[in-house]
C-alpha cells in the first residue's frame, strides 16, 4: 500500500442563472472548504465553468454542491467531465 493519493479534474459547466448572483463566489468558497484547487469562470453564453483539481471524494462533494440547489441564483442542469489532474493550480480563483 502506497498511501499515495490521487488527483483527478473536474470540469463543470453550470446551466441556468448563475452569473451576476454570487454564484462564483459561493462556488470559490465551496472548493476553498474542500481543499481545490482551479477557477469559476463566466461564459459568453451565460453558463459558468467550473474547474476544480483535487481528490475524487473531494470534487464529487463539489459537484454534488453545484447540483444541490443550495447555490446563488438558479441551477438548471450541470454537464461534468472528468480527466485526470494537469497540476499548475494554486488557489481557487473566480474568473
Amino acid at each position: 500500500m502506497s498511501g499515495e493519493v490521487t488527483h483527478i479534474r473536474l470540469t463543470a459547466w453550470v446551466h441556468g442563472r448563475v452569473q451576476g448572483v454570487g454564484f462564483r463566489w459561493w462556488t470559490r468558497s465551496r472548493a476553498l472548504e474542500l481543499g481545490l484547487v482551479g477557477s469559476a469562470g463566466n461564459l459568453a453564453d451565460g453558463r459558468v465553468e467550473v474547474v476544480a483539481e483535487g481528490v475524487r471524494e473531494h470534487c464529487e462533494r463539489l459537484l454534488a454542491a453545484l447540483r444541490s440547489g443550495e447555490s446563488p441564483g438558479s441551477v438548471d442542469h450541470v454537464v461534468e467531465r472528468w480527466s485526470p489532474a494537469k497540476g499548475g493550480l494554486q488557489g481557487f480563483v473566480e474568473r
